[in-house]
């Protein structure tokens, strides 16, 4: 038996890639707050490494400049990464 293809133009509705951009940003976002574990840590004196912040910071900030120069906006991807790119440069700060 043949499989059938599907049509190459098949995308789904706009509604619901726009659904799966906020999920992923909520999720992100919860990805995020686990530095403030480590922003805590910081203050309390066991410092921990700002390699990853630091990545975090500039992948961040790529991210979001992707997303506010892309038309129309991609606000998902701004939102989350905004709050990433915050918590990563308060858990840099803490860490020195």
């Amino acid at each position: 038996m043949k499989k059938k293809n599907p049509p190459e133009n098949m995308e789904l509705p706009k509604i619901k890639v726009e659904k799966i951009g906020w999920l992923a940003s909520i999720m992100a976002i919860i990805m995020f707050c686990s530095y403030l574990d480590q922003i805590r840590l910081n203050l309390s004196g066991q410092i921990g490494s700002i390699l990853l912040p630091s990545a975090t910071v500039v992948n961040c900030f790529a991210w979001i400049s992707y997303a506010f120069l892309k038309q129309p906006k991609d606000w998902p991807i701004i939102s989350c990464n905004l709050i990433g790119l915050i918590l990563g440069i308060i858990t840099v700060l803490t860490a020195l």
